[in-house]
């Protein structure tokens, strides 16, 4: 019986051998559909390296398969946010007139930094309530045990939330998975919740999320060898009279990953219609 069990031993070792994760092919071309959602793809380039689309409200997106630079896919994922941000310019005399006319995009950018400020400081005070045993409340001004408060801070000590007055005027909670900072002196807000990280401010707001994810066909390795990424910064110093710009990138680490650059002049809301549809085709052509 003995040569039995060894047969068996050496069939279930090849078994699992067979089902170990592999290395995914490098993908060496886009899938590029002509219809994804409200995305419809107007050109690609013939080497399937990219591929463009427009949306009826006009924003542009160009979906893009790029190596991984020689240092790792952080610093790939910081050279392409460097390449949106540049140009920025200042505010003229007659933006500045525009925008308190209100004809001007940067006051729709303001109002949405300024409402996903606001939104924040919201999340702030049911975080407090719900750990400081409904000692504490938002509402313009902070109480904390009957007294009025302008700003907070909120951390964990001995096993035991914290809630004690700011002597700077900022709000700071600090819990675990949890980093908020507000300003209210100068309407600015820089929130961090896992993965999530969003420096709102009176000029416009930037919105960071990086994830090491797994890839597709590999749900069972503990190794996770792909990345996802998601960056938008909405602003007035944007060149060319865009409203926001931003990113949605997915891939192994080692590249290469997929990247759906967007660019839109039209409001904010835009960004929040077409994602859903940009996501799929990053994961789609990604891997992840």
């Amino acid at each position: 019986m003995k040569p039995l069990y060894l047969i068996a031993a050496s069939a279930l070792a090849l078994t699992a051998a067979a089902c170990g994760p592999k290395t995914p092919p490098a993908r060496a071309a886009l899938d590029c559909p002509l219809k994804q959602g409200d995305l419809m793809r107007t050109s690609a380039a013939p080497d399937g390296k990219a591929c463009f689309y427009t949306t009826p409200e006009g924003a542009e997106v160009t979906l893009q398969l790029i190596p991984v630079a020689a240092d790792g896919v952080d610093t790939t994922l910081a050279n392409i946010e460097t390449t949106l941000l540049a140009n920025r310019e200042a505010p003229a005399a007659e933006a500045v007139a525009a925008e308190t006319s209100g004809a001007a995009a940067g006051e729709s950018v303001a109002s949405a930094a300024k409402a996903e400020a606001e939104a924040r400081n919201d999340a702030t005070g049911v975080e407090i309530r719900a750990d400081a045993g409904g000692r504490v409340t938002v509402d313009g001004k902070v109480k904390i045990e009957g007294k009025d408060a302008d700003a907070v801070n909120v951390e964990l000590k001995g096993g035991k939330t914290v809630v004690t007055e700011s002597a700077d005027g900022k709000t700071r909670v600090t819990l675990p998975g949890i980093r908020i900072v507000a300003d209210d002196a100068n309407d600015t807000a820089d929130v961090r919740v896992g993965p999530l990280r969003i420096n709102a401010g009176e000029d416009g707001a930037t919105i960071r999320i990086r994830r090491d994810v797994r890839l597709r066909g590999e749900a069972f390795n503990p190794e996770k060898r792909g990345v996802r990424a998601t960056f938008i910064y909405t602003g007035g110093d944007l060149p060319d009279g865009y409203s926001y710009v931003g990113y949605e990138a997915g891939g192994p680490k080692r590249g290469p990953i997929a990247v759906a650059v967007v660019k839109s002049k039209s409001e904010q809301h835009d960004a929040d219609d077409i994602a859903s549809d940009i996501r799929r085709l990053v994961r789609k052509n990604g891997g992840v």
